[in-house]
């Protein structure tokens, strides 16, 4: 059935809830915050993309201190950002369209320290010591994967573009 006037499919609130707990369950599975992910999961199925503590509490039945906790975490991660309503001191959360990439880039940040960290770990016990060459190793892992995470970031764009005709 669609929404009158608008061609659109109307919402089925049921469902909407289970996918948005359902989703949230297999963030948490993947190590994100059982609060943030549901918060997270509620930004993204809004049609706006966004949403205040206020109504975020209320479509997840959860405090603002636990919707506050979840944004910090979440914009911690790239994953939403904050706006102030014009005119107001109230605060909107917005998930937007490229926040896996945003999230994706600032791992790239993170998996730099960790390589940073591994080559003075390597330096310290020596490169030929058994701790040394698993050091190494684990270097070299990271320095592959950020290699390869540029080419797919570059390749994802390509694809962005193609697909959802975007800049």
């Amino acid at each position: 059935m669609a929404k009158e006037g608008t061609g659109q499919p109307e919402r089925d609130p049921e469902g909407v809830s289970r996918f948005v707990e359902h989703f949230a369950a297999q963030l948490v599975m993947a190590g994100m915050p059982r609060m943030p992910a549901r918060v997270f999961a509620a930004l993204l199925v809004s049609d706006t993309g966004a949403g205040t503590s206020a109504e975020l509490g209320e479509t997840l039945r959860i405090s603002p201190a636990g919707v506050s906790g979840a944004v910090r975490y979440l914009a911690q991660q790239h994953l939403v950002s904050r706006e102030r309503e014009p005119g107001s001191r109230r605060e909107r959360y917005r998930v937007h369209g490229d926040q896996w990439y945003e999230a994706l880039t600032n791992r790239e940040a993170v998996i730099r320290r960790w390589q940073d960290a591994l080559r003075e770990g390597v330096a310290s016990v020596g490169p030929d010591s058994p701790a040394g060459r698993r050091l190494g190793e684990t270097l070299a892992f990271f320095e592959f994967v950020e290699k390869e995470v540029e080419g797919i970031m570059d390749r994802w764009r390509v694809h962005r573009e193609e697909r959802f005709e975007r800049e």
